[in-house]
Order: C-alpha cells, then structure tokens, then sequence
C-alpha cells in the first residue's frame, strides 16, 4: 500500500503538478501496470529528460531530471535562406522547453525547405550549448550545399515524338549554363507532376487519344548532385475525327446553328484541347442567344479499327442556378469595387460557368494580384450559389530605372515611378522620364479604368518631348502640351477614346542649307486637336497575340483654336495566323498587317511639315524614319506627304535553338508608299539663286525584305532587323540594319 509520494529532482515544476501525471495515489497498492504506465505519461509530456520510480519503504519515490529551457536558436553557415525565413517554420523558440525528438524535427523541417530550393545535398546539425540554470542555446549549423539540378531527362515508349520535342513540352529543363537566371532545370516535385499533366494534353492535342503517362518520376544521384527524370509514355494509336453531331434539346436552338463554332472538323486529327475551345464556344453563344441556363457535354465514341473518333456534342438546358452573393477575401488594400466591377455578372444572375472564367481572366489581367481563385459552393437554396473571389495582393508601385539602345533614339537612360492601383482604387497614375541621344521627354500620366463607377476610362497626359533629329531631319523639335482623354468599351471587344491635345511646339536649330520649306517651319505653334481612336480586337492575346485581328480606326481635327487646321485619317490591321496545327509547335505564325492615312488641310490654318505622314522605320523595314517617299529634290530633306499606305507580311518561326534562350525569328517584306507632298505656298518657294523649289514625290511603292531576331532576355527585349534586299526610289534613305534594346528594373 502506498502510504506516501515523494518527488526530487524538480527544479521548475512543481510536486503538485508531477503527481497529477500519476495513475496512483497515496492508498493505492504497489501495481506494477499502473506505475509503468505513470511512467510513459510523465514522458509524454515532453518535460522530463529522464524519470525514474522507485520505492522506499511504503513510498514511492519519484526522481525526475527536467529538460531544459531554450535560451536562444540561432543559425551559422545559411545564406540560401536567412534567419527570418528558418525561423517561423520551427518549433523550438526561446523560453520554450527543449526536447531532442523536436531539435530533430526543425532538422528536418531545414533539410525540406532547402530541398524544395532546389539544394538537396544541405546538412544540418543541431548543436546544444549547456547554460547555467538548466539552459540551452540551440545553434542549427548549416552547409548549404550546391543546387541539386536536373543532370538528365528521359522519355521511354515515345515513337511519335522525338526527346528533343517532348523535352520542349515540359516545364522542367536539363541543367544548362545558360540557366543561371531560371529555375526551370532545378527540381520540384510539383513541377513534375505538371509535367506529366502537360505531356498528356500534348498527346491528345495531336491526336493520340489513348495516351498514357504510366510513369513520371525523379532519382536523385548517388552523389546527391543531380536529379535524373524519367517519363514513360504508352501512346496508343493516333485518331481521326470521324463523325461530327450536335444534339440541341433547346427549343429553337438547332445543331445547325452552332456549327460555325466547331473547332475542328471530319477528317482531321482529334484534339482534346479542340474539343473544350468547342464546347465554351457553344456555350457562349447560346447564352448570347438569350439562354441563361445552358450546358454543352461533349461524348468521344472511338472506333478502334479504323482509328476514328466520333463526336457528339450535346447541348441542352444547365441546372438552374442563381448566384446568391459574391464573397472576396484576401483584399486588404485594394477597395470591394475595383474588384467587383470586374465581375461579368452580378448577385441575383443565372450562374455561368464561361462568366466565372471571363471574371477570372479580367481580374488576372489588371496585374494587381499575385493569384486569384474563384471557387463556386452551395448556397441557401438548391437553386443558389455563393461565388468566393480569393486573392493575394501583390506591390503595385514601381520605382524603375532603365537604359538600352535603339536606332530610333540613340543611347537612352529611363526613371520612372509609377502607382498601378492607387490607395486601392484602381487609379494608375505614373511620371516618367527618358534621356536620350534623339529623342527625350518626361511625362505624367494619371488614370481612372472606371471613372465615376461607370464604363469611362478618364485620364490626362502631361508630356514635354525633345527630339534631336540630326541626320533624319536638318532640324530639332520640342513639345510641351497637355492631353485630357476619355474612352468606354461596347463589348469586350469593341472599344472607343476620345482625346484633346493643346501643344506648343517648337521647331528650331535649322540647318542653314535646309530644305526652304523646312526654314518656313522655324518658330512656335500652337496645336489644339480632338481625336478618337475606335478599336476592334479580336486577338487571342494583346501582349503576344496568336491568332486573330484587330483594327483601329483613328481621326485628329485640329482647328478649333491654334494655328494648324486640318482632319487626320488613319486606319491600321493586323491578322494573326497560327501555324501550330502543321508545325506543332506555337512560335509558328503569321501576322499580315496593313494601314493607311490620309490627312486633308483646312483653309485658315498653317500647313506643317510635322503634321504630315512620314515613311521608314517601324512602318516601313528597311528605311530610315522618314527616308522613304518624298523630299527636296536638291538638299535631300524628308517633307512628308498626306497620303500614306502600308502592307506588311510576316513569318514568325522558332529559331533550332533551346527555347530556354527566348530567341524567335521573323521574315518579312514591307511594302509601302508616301504621297501629296506639295505644299499650299509651293509657287512662291524660290532659293537666293531663283532656282524654283522641285520635290520628288514619286508614288511608286518602296519595298524592305529581310530577317529579324527577337530575345528576350533577363534584361529585356532586344530587336534586330536586317533588311538587305531593298527596292527604293532615287533619294530614299536606307537602313539595312536596325537594333533596338531596353530594360528596366
């Protein structure tokens, strides 16, 4: 019987405390079970280094050596991840009591996190520095190591494809030198099964719909240096579309209706991603049709022998379901209303699907989110939705400095400084800064995406320009103006600003042996113009477009005060073509582009040679800026003209380079034409000797052909064109090489 219970060793936890622990009690008997298992129970508590129990006559002796308390953790040797980045992911902490068993684990928790840094070869040891009063310091050493990169990929079972082009297919890369900026030849278990996913779709995109990826895995090398990643692939055969059938249930809605949305047709090669464009394509236009509830299932039905695939795809009316609230979360800065505006339907709408991902699109687009996730659950009802807009915020503020150089404007410096969603609101306001060899100028720009709540985009431009046109032109120019603008959008595809621009401008430093037309042009004017610019974009992207169209359609009046007067016309196309589907790899493409303006003089006003239309340059490959098209027939000085058109065919292709690099490539041929150079006042221009003014203005088109490269590079893009077979008229200058370069950062 247990008459009494002692407890030594103790330094900070109390008697009371340690025997509360105990199954036993002072009147319990000796029971053997009882003390053991009060014995793994004072152990589970993480408090004691060591217990023992013992008997001394009638009592139980309870010996206990604490653990100690930590003092500090510190960290030496780490430099891929600092202390403030180690430190939240531990345990241990000061004041905190140490264990091995958790020393162990915040080992291991360092040894992960620099594993997922791609450095898989770091060691860790803990080392315990004993203080007075039952104190450590934990001090975690730490070796980095090297980065354990990928050293090998492989592909098994591929007959379709060679290594070399499924390589290209995935994200992760073999270790190269030129990779020292990328990540992509480090190894991430994400990555990989991202890889695999996208294999996948690579397959059924070029017809192979029994593709399997039977195996994606990664083995690290003996020597803990590298990663050798394997993919098997089992291909199976490659399909044809066979059969093509749409099945309407909605009432005056048939197939035949929704045929121009099909994406692929009879005959050719099966393509899952075809298959989904297909069905989105169909949903959207039924519901522009009037439907509001719709849902578009696609049924693939193979027929193995003669490896066709047919397709069904069956439209009909979608669970009725109304979106009950719109929830967001994440944003702590960024105002409710910047991000519901966003929104392609509103609380109290029929649910759709195609809304929810044009909502998504458009709030990724406005560049103020790191991600943005939009998840649909249950609501009140059956018949109800709740739609949740998670999002992380990212810095939208930029302090920029650039420099680079380009054949337009020389060596050039740019600072900038630049708000993109201000205070939360959505505001971008900027001031900007360019000094450059030609050309200079500062600007501030302040604007409003959605001015007053509404569709109106309002903003100002504030601009001082510099140009230094020394052998292009035997003059310099300088611009301080101001342009207030406004502009909506129609759909998602048409939109429209309008703008009003009052310059000063400043023709000045005039060659002596200038054109007479060109010292005509010496001194101040006054510019107060109106324009608008409508615009139909149909392209798939307006950053790096693929496919589709776009067509703006501008117009200038100046006149209404000032000393120009005249109406501006200029209308520009681009057609974007993709060529994957013959060369399987997207860098294939062709753009054909076109323009034209035309500019009619008002009587009243001066006619300016800087308001005219110039050829050369980015409108015409191959030229000087304004080397083509008229000038004085004596001194050789670009005049400009009032008519002016311009065609551009271009192949896009990928260079037989590691697409790692960036580098793409370009054949062109440029084709165009400047005319109507006269002037109002031509009879009386007469040179000191009386010989009359002559221009030649020919009206025969100037053609640039040749090559370029685009790299895009850590440091920026950088253009070069080389257009060596020129067809030009006598006096046009010529520009067989142009280089442009620029970065900021």
């Amino acid at each position: 019987m247990i008459e009494a219970i002692k407890v030594e060793g103790n330094q900070r936890i109390e008697d009371g405390t340690i025997r509360s622990y105990l199954l036993v009690q002072p009147g319990d008997h000796f029971d053997p079970d009882r003390l053991d298992r009060s014995l793994k129970t004072l152990y589970a508590t993480g408090l004691f280094q060591d217990v023992r129990l013992g008997r001394s006559g009638n009592t139980l002796i309870v010996h206990v050596v604490e653990n100690p308390i930590v003092n500090r953790v510190a960290f030496e040797g780490n430099h891929k991840l600092s202390d403030s980045q180690l430190r939240p992911e531990l345990q241990l902490r000061s004041r905190a009591v140490f264990t091995p068993a958790e020393a162990e684990a915040d080992r291991q928790k360092i040894l992960d996190m620099y594993a997922k840094k791609g450095y898989y070869d770091a060691t860790v040891e803990p080392k315990i520095i004993r203080l007075d009063q039952n104190r450590v310091d934990v001090v975690f050493q730490i070796n980095d190591g090297s980065s354990t990169l990928i050293s090998k990929i492989v592909f098994t079972g591929n007959k379709a494809f060679s290594e070399n082009r499924l390589s290209e297919v995935i994200n992760s890369r073999e270790s190269r030198w030129w990779r020292f900026l990328s990540s992509s030849d480090q190894y991430d278990p994400e990555r990989l099964a991202f890889d695999r996913e996208l294999l996948r779709r690579f397959y059924l995109k070029n017809g192979y719909a029994d593709i399997k990826i039977t195996n994606a895995s990664a083995e690290l090398s003996p020597d803990r240096k590298g990663f050798f990643l394997s993919f098997t692939v089992d291909e199976g055969e490659r399909y044809k579309v066979g059969k093509i059938t749409i099945n309407s249930q909605l009432r005056h809605l048939s197939g035949a209706d929704l045929q121009p949305d099909l994406q692929l047709h009879e005959g050719d090669w099966y393509d899952g991603d075809a298959i989904g464009r297909t069905a989105d394509m169909m949903e959207e236009a039924v519901h522009n049709r009037g439907f509001a509830f719709v849902q578009v299932k696609p049924r693939v039905t193979r027929n193995v022998a003669k490896h066709t695939v047919d397709l069904t795809f069956e439209v009909g009316e979608g669970p009725r379901v109304y979106v009950e609230r719109i929830d967001i979360v994440g944003n702590t800065r960024t105002e409710d209303k910047v991000i519901r505006r966003e929104f392609s339907l509103a609380e109290g709408d029929p649910y759709s699907a195609e809304a929810i991902r044009k909502s998504k699109t458009r709030l990724t687009d406005l560049g103020y989110f790191t991600s943005v996730d939009v998840t649909t659950t249950p609501g009140s009802a059956p018949d109800k939705a709740v739609v949740t807009t998670n999002i992380s915020e990212k810095a939208t503020g930029e302090l920029s400095f650039g420099g680079g150089y380009s054949t337009d404007a020389g060596a050039l410096l740019d600072v900038g400084l630049s708000e993109r969603n201000l205070i939360g609101t959505g505001i971008n306001a900027s001031i900007n800064g360019v000094l450059a060899q030609y050309r200079s100028s500062i600007t501030a720009s302040v604007t409003d995406p959605h001015f007053l709540d509404r569709n109106l985009v309002a903003g100002a431009d504030i601009f001082m320009i510099q140009t230094n046109y020394l052998g292009t032109e035997p003059y310099d120019e300088r611009r301080y103006g101001i342009a207030p603008r406004i502009g909506y959008d129609f759909n998602d595809h048409l939109r429209q600003v309008w703008s009003y621009t009052v310059a000063d401008r400043d023709v000045y430093n005039i060659y002596s042996y200038a054109s007479p037309y060109i010292l005509n042009e010496s001194g101040w004017t006054l510019l107060s113009q109106i324009s608008q610019v409508i615009t139909l974009d149909y392209r798939d992207s307006r950053i790096q477009p693929h496919s589709g169209y776009v067509v703006e359609l501008g117009t200038d009046l100046a006149g209404l005060g000032g000393d120009s007067r005249f109406v501006r016309g200029n209308i520009n196309s681009a057609y974007y073509y993709p060529l994957e589907k013959y060369f399987g790899n997207p860098d294939w493409g062709i753009k054909l582009g076109g323009s034209f303006g035309y500019m009619s003089l008002l009587s009243g006003g001066r006619e300016e040679i800087i308001d005219r239309f110039f050829l050369g340059g980015d409108n015409l490959r191959g030229f000087f800026i304004g080397g083509a098209g008229p000038h004085d027939a004596i001194t050789g000085d670009p005049l400009g003209g009032r008519m002016l058109w311009t065609e551009t065919q271009e192949l896009r292709f990928p260079l037989p380079v590691s697409p790692d690099l960036g580098l793409s490539g370009r054949a062109f041929v440029d084709v165009g034409s400047l005319t109507q150079a006269n002037f109002r006042n031509s009879s009386s221009c007469h040179y000191i000797n009386g010989v009359p003014c002559e221009i030649l203005a020919s009206a025969t088109p100037r053609i640039g052909a040749g090559v370029g490269i685009s790299w895009r590079t850590a440091f920026g893009l950088i253009n070069v064109d080389l257009a060596p077979f020129v067809y030009k008229q006598p006096g046009d200058q010529t520009q067989i090489f142009r280089f442009g370069f620029g970065t900021r950062f």
